[in-house]
């Protein structure tokens, strides 16, 4: 039986990893469909601390791996199929095979919201990205043009921080209003650069024959009509998936499904704890989600230590 079960393998599951076996708890790493996480997708890392020149993100999480494994941490290559947590020790079905553990950190991050394009997929990257506050300050984007897809609070915030560097910023979104709250939607429309194109959405990003980014064809929803705009990035921030399906029902969580912690890391199942971007819907950022994954590795080791007392 396992003393602690990490679910994930990002920042916060790595972080959370590392502060377990230096606790000589031994913890066991579940990568889940994505070993890495999401930060793997990101070519170039520049605001994570200690890394003055930027640092590729494979690179960022492969270190978070070996340092974690270096002090005891082991790594089981798998997703979770399903999870009794009703019961002590608690059962983790992974892959077919049961996994026992006196205590799980929940570090399954979240997953962007896709506009479900092929040309989208094909680019990554390349110019389309789902993070302005990772990617935005990349020189490829610097004085250019950028789009912004989305109408939420998320999109507002992307299309301000990138007017840093972009030469205007477009906001696009499907509907003649925005659905961000009204502080935010009177700040992104008062921004002399940005400029939004209503009632449209992205049919086709441009251009996959270059290999990068040179533009959107986009469809108006009304009249149907279609049109180009030039950019070089396609910034996409209509909303992240939590993934936390498994949980549901068990574990408290929102109606968006982000887990609420009700102390703390602690959930409202003892012995479960949560870090990172499945419980995190306002920063999502590699540095805040490593933070908490220190949080719930400390939280738990107590959590041990008081049940043997």
């Amino acid at each position: 039986m396992e003393k602690v079960v990490v679910i994930g393998s990002g920042c916060a599951g790595w972080t959370a990893a590392l502060y377990s076996a230096r606790a000589n708890l031994k913890p066991l790493v579940l990568t889940g469909k994505q070993p890495g996480g999401l930060l793997t997708t990101t070519t170039i890392v520049e605001n994570y601390p200690g890394f003055p020149e930027g640092v590729d993100g494979y690179e960022l999480m492969t270190r978070f791996q070996k340092q974690a494994e270096r002090f005891g941490a082991r790594v089981k290559f798998g997703e979770v199929e399903a999870a009794a947590l009703s019961q002590r020790p608690f059962l983790l079905t992974v892959d077919g095979e049961a996994v026992q553990a006196e205590t799980i950190i929940i570090a399954s991050g979240a997953s962007h919201r896709h506009l479900g394009l092929e040309s989208e997929h094909l680019l990554e990257n390349k110019g389309v990205t789902y993070c302005a506050t990772c990617d935005g300050a990349l020189p490829l984007f610097r004085q250019q043009p950028l789009v912004v897809v989305g109408g939420g609070d998320s999109a507002c915030e992307e299309a301000l921080y990138l007017t840093r560097f972009g030469s205007i910023v477009y906001l696009v979104h499907r509907r003649d209003t925005l659905r961000a709250s009204k502080i935010m939607a009177e700040r992104a429309l008062a921004h002399p650069k940005i400029k939004p194109v209503w009632d449209s959405v992205v049919t086709e990003v441009l251009d996959v024959k270059q290999g990068k980014v040179t533009g959107v064809r986009l469809k108006n929803v009304k009249t149907a009509a279609e049109a180009m705009l030039s950019c070089a990035g396609v910034f996409v921030a209509i909303g992240h998936l939590p993934n936390t399906q498994i949980f549901r029902g068990v574990v408290e969580m929102d109606e968006t499904g982000y887990i609420i912690p009700t102390r703390g890391t602690a959930t409202n199942v003892p012995g479960v704890f949560v870090a990172g971007d499945c419980a995190d819907h306002v920063y999502r950022q590699a540095v805040t989600a490593a933070g908490l994954g220190c949080a719930a590795a400390i939280d738990a080791e107590r959590y041990l230590a008081a049940r043997n007392e």
